[in-house]
Order: structure tokens, then C-alpha cells, then sequence
């Protein structure tokens, strides 16, 4: 550079300097970092000595180096291949003439230029192995000694490190030959090169992976879990045990004795209310899988293929895609169908290879048909629907599915379980009332407790968690009537199930309608108080069937007659009204096959209203003669 600028330069580096005496993790100095850099790339656009890449790297050394005074610092190594390159020329009574050879020429590149020949050839033909990347450094030392002999740094900036362990290609029987400046340099390299081109594949990986996320839609796929769900003693003890066992077929077990023949389907089935959907949701949780829930009644009766331009709405589409998003991902995966029973027995079909040995299924993903293998992979098939349908009619399932599935009806006892069904309830509702959630709060097994005493009369129990007497006396009070509500619930379910698994045929009065699920026991259940009396809970029962038979339009009246007489409830007048309807039906029930337009028919009629007629007038005569 210009005299007049190396000394611009050399009084702003010494003024930094000053500054950084007094405020040392300052980073200030930047500009003058760069002006110094700029200078340097102008030089060497025109230099043969260096290259505009180590421009940076310059700019930072000047600045460290002349901040402080004008003496470089110079390695220890460089002083003593300077020092032995002067002694060999002695010897060759070649110093003069080296000397001589160098200061002919006024350019400093030329200088520069023959001082390296002179070293380098030095260094290749000597016999001590002297490290070349000191050759610049001796240079600038044969140039500039007198200005940089005193400030001299003697440390080794190579170690040779020993006993290492470990396989690498740098280790050489667990030796590691150390170079400071290689390790600056390749350190320098990494944080330049390699770190930012790794954020930006980050980068662009996270914004890929969130773009797909967001077209595959897999958050929908993740479980989760209700915070209201109970893990009642119902599904420890009887439930995961036997859904266990049949997604060990499905998924296979770990150990010794895994299954390779996996197969098999589970079924479940109950009324609306009783939990398929949370149950499978949670197991799914548990074991880590994807949660793939298809909705049944978007599919609907008219789709029989799993071809998603088949579908003859956008919905159905939407879930025939999830479905075949659900083979084409393949592994660790649930299939969930929901509410089977509004999809047509053909589509249903579809499964019935998934299930057995084959575990192949045909699908239809981006346009392309595929056949898929889920052999050995950890891929379940759970079906889940009401088989009474809003008709009372059984919905229909292929007989050949059927048979591969293990079948299971969460509505109903299951075995010798009628304890654990019964305590579900209870256990299910919990957290809908405060007083119950405050029990189960401080130890849940008090629960158990107390409900055995309220329904055995076991005055004796003991609690464990810390409750006062007006507390206890609380929770025994809203026990009382979750029991009475609980045994209504129970009541309900057990003749909607009955009468709606009967065919038309044989009923001798209308079909019951109102569901006794743990959906209704929460909505009872949340409005119980410790003060409540028995009447208010009889209203409360009967209040909530009265809102429930209000959806069910002209079946309203009898199936709240139907309540009232499973509560025993009924007024005379509702019962002459109950005894009408069900002599109604039954007349109307039998002429049902003809028509009621027939002619047969409308005779048939009048020959039962014939009957009737006789029948009172046989009864007014018994009466006579008593």
C-alpha cells in the first residue's frame, strides 16, 4: 500500500486498540475491518503473492498484530528454519550471494518471489522434516528481521496426542498428530461453509416437512386422548386384556414368541355413547401409532369402491383418501372405520383380505392403483358401529369379515363383568360433578370404598385420604342417588338393546328408543347435588327422557310411556293410554304384510274389531253369572 495510507491505517488500528484496552468485548472495529479488507482485495487484483480469498483473514491478523505497536509476532518454528537456512548458506559460502540475489530488485514481489525460491528449495532438499507451511513466515522474517526478532512465541503449534480410542481415519494406532493452524483453519472452513449451508438445509427441510404436513393434514392423524377419559377398571381388567390379545395378532409381539402370521380384525360394537372411538384413541396413544379415523357416514351407502374418484361427494372423497394415505403409510398404524353400519356391506368387502393371512388390500393412491402388502408390518384394523340402527333394524357386516373379527359389545356385559360395567358408569362420570371430582381428587380408591358402603350398607370401611365428616356425608349423599341414577341407565340400555335387537315381527308393543349410554349418565350425573331429595331426582330422570324423546317426533309418546312403566311411574290414565297403544300396534303389526289399502286387509280388520266386541261382551256375561 501507499505510505500515506499505511499510515492512515496504522493510526486507526492503534486508536482501536486504545478503545479495546478499556472496552475489550466490544465489536466496534468492524469498519475499520472492512476498509482494511477493501484495500487489501484492491492489491490483490494485481498480486501474484495471494489471492483475494484470504482477504478477511488478513485484514483481522493486521489488526490484532499493529492495535497494540508495530513489532510482529513471529513463531518459534519459522525463527529456527530461518535460523538453519542461514547456518546451510554459511556452510555453502552462499550467504553473500543470496543476500546479493534479493536486494537488486527494488519490487517487493520480486523480492518476495526469489527469497521463496531460495527457502523452498532449502526445505525440500534438507534431510530434517521441516513443516512448508512456515515458508511464507520464514520469507517475511528474512525481510523484516529487524523489526520482529523481539516479540518471538516458542509454543509448538503441533502436538502429537497418544492413547486415543476409537476408529477414525485421523487415529493411527491410537495416535492424533494435532495442528493448531490446520484445526483454525478447518474450524474456519466449517463455520463459513458448513454451518450456514446446514441451516439452510434445515431450513428448507422444516419448511418441506411443513408444507407436506399440511397437505397430508397429519395433525388430524395424531391421537388425542380426552382429558375427561377414565381408565376405569372396566378397561384394565377386561377390556385392554381382550383388545390385547387380538392386536398382538394384528400388530405382533415383541420377544421370543412374535407372531409372523399376523391377521384377525376387531370389531366393536355398542349404541351410541359407550366410547369406541376414546378407547381406541388411547390404546392408539399408548402404543404410538396413527390414529387413521375414517367416518363412516361421510363414505355413506353408496360407495363401494375405496377409489376416491369414485365418490360422488367431496367428503366421501376426502376419507377414501385418508384411507388409502393409511396403506400407502404402511407401518405403525390403527385403521379406524367408524359407524359402519352407513357403509355398504360390498365396501366392507374390501377388508375382508386385509384381515386374514394375505394381508393384502388393493388401493388407489395419486391416481395409481396398488396393491398392498402389510405383512409383518404393525398395521390394525379396528371397525366400530351400532348395530341398532335408528329403524331398530341390525346393520349388516359380510359374514366372511365377521368371521376374521374378534367381536365385541361395549354396550353390554361382557362374561361374569356385570360388577365392572356397572362401576363404569360411576367411574366414567366422575369429573362431571364437583362433589365426585373432589373425592377422586384426594384418593381415588376412597370411591370404590364409599360405594361399597352405600350399596351394601358397610358402615365400617375406612378412607384413606382426608375428609371431613360433612365431606363424607356428601359425597354418601350424591352416591345414593348416582346409584339410583346409575341402575335407571342400566334399565334403559338394557331395553333398548333388547328391543332393538327384536324384528318387527315379534313385537307385541313399539320399539324403545332412549339410550341408557355413559353420555346420558354424565348429563344426569353433573346436575346431582348433596341436598337433592328423591323427588327432585325423579324429576330430574324423568325430565332429561323427556327432552331426549322429543327428537324422536311421533314415537315420543310411547316411548316415555315405556320409561315411566320401567320406573313404575305410570298414572291410571297413562296406563289405559299405554295398554291402547300397544293393542294399536299389535292389530296394526299384523296387518302390516297386507297393506293397509288391501281389501283382505281392511276385512281382516273388522273380523279382529268383531272379535274384540265378542270377547267384551264374553267377559260382561262371566260377570253376570259370578
Amino acid at each position: 500500500l501507499p505510505e500515506e495510507i499505511q499510515q492512515k491505517f496504522n493510526e486507526a488500528l492503534k486508536s482501536s486498540g486504545e478503545v479495546l484496552s478499556f472496552f475489550p468485548d466490544t465489536k466496534e472495529y468492524d469498519f475499520l475491518l472492512q476498509q482494511l479488507e477493501k484495500e487489501i482485495l484492491q492489491v490483490a487484483e494485481n498480486s501474484v503473492l495471494f489471492s483475494s480469498e484470504n482477504s478477511k483473514a488478513m485484514a483481522s491478523y493486521l489488526f490484532e498484530e499493529l492495535q497494540g505497536d508495530d513489532q510482529f509476532q513471529i513463531s518459534g518454528d519459522a525463527l529456527k528454519m530461518k535460523e538453519d537456512f542461514m547456518k546451510t548458506l554459511q556452510q555453502k559460502q552462499a550467504d553473500l550471494k543470496f543476500k546479493n540475489s534479493y536486494e537488486k530488485f527494488d519490487e517487493l514481489e520480486a523480492k518476495i518471489q526469489l527469497i521463496r525460491q531460495w527457502v523452498k528449495s532449502f526445505l525440500r532438499t534438507s534431510s530434517v522434516n521441516y513443516d512448508e507451511n512456515y515458508l511464507d513466515e520464514v520469507v517475511s522474517v528474512i525481510l523484516f528481521s529487524d523489526d520482529s526478532v523481539e516479540k518471538v512465541k516458542h509454543i509448538p503449534a503441533s502436538e502429537s496426542i497418544q492413547n486415543l480410542k476409537g476408529d477414525h481415519p485421523s487415529l493411527k494406532e491410537g495416535e492424533f498428530q494435532f495442528n493448531y493452524h490446520q484445526f483454525i483453519e478447518t474450524l474456519a472452513e466449517y463455520n463459513e461453509e458448513v454451518v450456514p449451508a446446514f441451516q439452510q438445509f434445515k431450513k428448507a427441510k422444516h419448511e418441506v416437512t411443513e408444507s407436506l404436513k399440511e397437505e397430508l393434514k397429519l395433525e388430524e392423524l395424531k391421537p388425542r386422548v380426552l382429558t375427561s377419559f377414565v381408565r376405569n377398571k372396566l378397561i384394565n381388567e377386561v377390556y385392554l386384556p381382550l383388545f390385547g390379545d387380538n392386536l398382538s395378532k394384528q400388530l405382533g409381539t415383541v420377544g421370543d414368541n412374535k407372531r409372523t402370521d399376523r391377521m384377525g380384525m376387531l370389531l366393536l360394537i355398542s349404541p351410541p355413547g359407550y366410547g369406541k372411538t376414546t378407547l381406541m384413541e388411547y390404546i392408539a396413544n399408548r402404543l404410538g401409532l396413527v390414529f387413521m379415523k375414517i367416518n363412516g357416514p361421510a363414505i355413506g351407502h353408496e360407495v363401494t369402491s375405496v377409489d376416491p374418484a369414485a365418490a360422488n361427494n367431496s367428503a366421501a372423497r376426502e376419507e377414501l383418501k385418508r384411507l388409502n394415505l393409511a396403506f400407502e403409510m404402511g407401518n405403525n398404524v390403527m385403521l379406524y372405520l367408524d359407524d359402519i353400519q352407513h357403509c355398504h356391506p360390498e365396501f366392507l368387502q374390501k377388508f375382508i383380505s386385509l384381515s386374514d393371512g394375505t394381508r393384502k388390500i388393493e388401493g388407489v393412491y395419486k391416481e395409481k392403483s396398488k396393491t398392498y402388502d402389510l405383512r409383518g408390518k404393525k398395521f390394525c384394523v379396528i371397525m366400530a358401529g351400532n348395530p341398532y340402527t335408528e329403524s331398530g333394524e341390525k346393520f349388516r357386516i359380510p359374514d366372511m369379515l365377521a368371521n376374521r373379527a374378534d367381536i365385541y359389545n361395549l354396550g353390554d356385559i361382557i362374561g361374569d363383568t356385570a360388577h365392572l360395567f356397572k362401576l363404569s358408569l360411576i367411574e366414567n362420570a366422575l369429573t362431571s360433578n364437583t362433589t365426585l371430582q373432589q373425592l377422586s381428587s384426594k384418593h381415588f380408591d376412597d370411591i370404590y370404598k364409599l360405594i361399597d358402603r352405600v350399596e351394601n350398607n358397610n358402615a365400617e370401611i375406612q378412607l384413606e385420604g382426608n375428609h371431613t365428616p360433612q365431606e363424607i356425608q356428601d359425597y354418601v349423599s350424591v352416591l345414593e342417588k348416582v346409584i339410583t341414577i346409575r341402575d335407571t341407565v342400566l334399565k334403559v340400555n338394557e331395553t333398548y338393546i333388547k328391543s332393538a335387537a327384536m324384528e318387527d315381527e315379534y313385537r307385541t308393543e313399539p320399539s324403545f328408543k332412549l339410550q341408557g349410554s355413559y353420555r346420558d349418565m354424565n348429563k344426569l350425573i353433573s346436575k346431582v347435588v348433596p341436598i337433592m331429595n328423591e323427588e327432585e331426582l325423579s324429576t330430574l330422570l324423568l325430565s332429561h327422557y323427556e327432552s331426549e324423546s322429543q327428537t324422536l317426533t311421533t314415537s315420543a309418546e310411547a316411548n316415555l310411556l315405556k320409561f315411566k312403566e320401567l320406573q313404575q311411574q305410570l298414572s291410571p290414565q297413562e296406563t289405559d293410554r299405554w295398554n291402547a297403544i300397544k293393542e294399536t300396534f299389535q292389530k296394526n303389526n299384523k296387518l302390516k304384510g297386507l297393506g293397509n289399502k288391501n281389501e283382505m286387509a281392511q276385512m281382516l280388520n273388522q273380523m279382529i274389531a268383531f272379535t274384540d266386541n265378542l270377547e267384551g261382551i264374553k267377559k260382561v256375561l262371566e260377570k253376570g253369572f259370578r
